[in-house]
């Protein structure tokens, strides 16, 4: 699928563009060129000692910032593939800077847009968030806005040959700033803050996001949001897994959080399909597909009406024993509890 294409991955030097290269090199060995295309320096270097040039001549790092127009469409020449998962994605950053996360998330999403229709490429899959289902903060907001404009981008594709998708799911385990990391570092102090008792999230591998957008750019006909079946935690059994022994501060719900994810509605279900791994949200207002075409090619059904998809409802959860062998696959090989 990528052998001899060129891939360009927006924010590539997050923890998702990581794993995404990790797992290109390994699953493509003719991949023609990987972009790592953001605008720090520095995590560049990091992934360049790791990735050195006379071992791996087929990266290529770009400084520049998806808010910069022309510095995208430059990047993009030649490109076959572009993978946008650049974003300003901290809740209470984007609340406290809320132009900011606007310029990055829903202009960025339009320069990708326009670079990707300009410079003929094939296939754009974005990475969005549970936050962007029934939106309560600016990042899910933002998100939103970026997901509806990517939907939107395959009916002012013309004849182009160019489909664009995204991608939606939970938590992350163990990337930059999730809850895991931040309980094994707070454990050493015997305390671990939690905001609510009975709050949920869902739970994804990052290896599990990678597959997900392998899948969409194997699959999708353009202007679905692939949504992977994955089970949820209780933040209280996260708490228990990662250090029994210490005690529980309730510290309260933290302005724009919810006590429970949503990555699908009951009015999202409308337009809902069940795709046997994975759910589909199809776009409301598609002028190339009909929803009896997205059925046929992905072999799906429509979900039932009325159908909701809520970490705090759902039927697979995590247990404490299952959470603590994850972390020590996931996260830290020497935890051990």
């Amino acid at each position: 699928m990528l052998n001899n294409k060129t891939v360009l991955i927006t924010g590539g030097t997050g923890s998702f563009g990581k794993k995404f290269i990790e797992t290109i090199l390994d699953r493509y060995p003719e991949v023609k060129k990987i972009i790592i295309y953001s605008r720090d320096e520095l995590k560049q270097s990091v992934i360049k000692q790791k990735y050195p040039p006379y071992d791996f001549p087929q990266l290529r790092f770009f400084i520049g910032d998806v808010r910069d127009r022309e510095r995208m469409v430059q990047a993009c020449e030649g490109v076959d593939v572009i993978i946008h998962a650049a974003a300003i994605k901290q809740v209470d950053t984007a609340e406290y800077n809320p132009t900011e996360c606007i310029r990055t998330n829903i202009d960025g999403a339009e320069n990708v847009i326009h670079a990707a229709l300009t410079c003929g490429i094939k296939n754009v899959v974005a990475l969005s968030t549970d936050k962007a289902c029934a939106p309560i903060n600016l990042y899910g907001a933002t998100k939103l806005a970026s997901d509806k404009l990517f939907a939107a981008a395959n009916n002012i594709r013309g004849s182009k040959d160019i489909r664009f998708s995204v991608v939606r799911y939970g938590n992350v385990m163990g990337s930059r700033g999730s809850v895991i990391p931040f309980f094994l570092n707070k454990s050493k102090e015997g305390v671990l803050p939690i905001t609510h008792k009975d709050m949920t999230r869902f739970n994804i591998s990052l290896q599990d996001g990678v597959n997900l957008v392998m899948f969409a750019l194997g699959h999708h006909l353009g202007g679905e949001i692939f949504i992977p079946k994955i089970p949820s935690y209780k933040i209280t059994d996260v708490a228990e897994a990662v250090a029994p022994e210490c005690q529980i501060r309730i510290v309260g719900i933290r302005p724009g959080e919810k006590l429970h994810e949503e990555m699908i509605t009951d009015t999202d279900s409308l337009n809902t399909i069940d795709l046997g791994p994975y759910y589909a949200i199809l776009p409301s207002v598609s002028f190339t597909c009909t929803e009896e075409d997205y059925i046929k090619h992905h072999s799906a059904k429509k979900v039932p009406f009325g159908f909701k998809y809520n970490s705090g409802t759902n039927t697979e959860w995590e247990s404490v024993e299952n959470l603590r062998d994850l972390i020590r696959t996931h996260v830290d090989p020497n935890f051990n509890v």
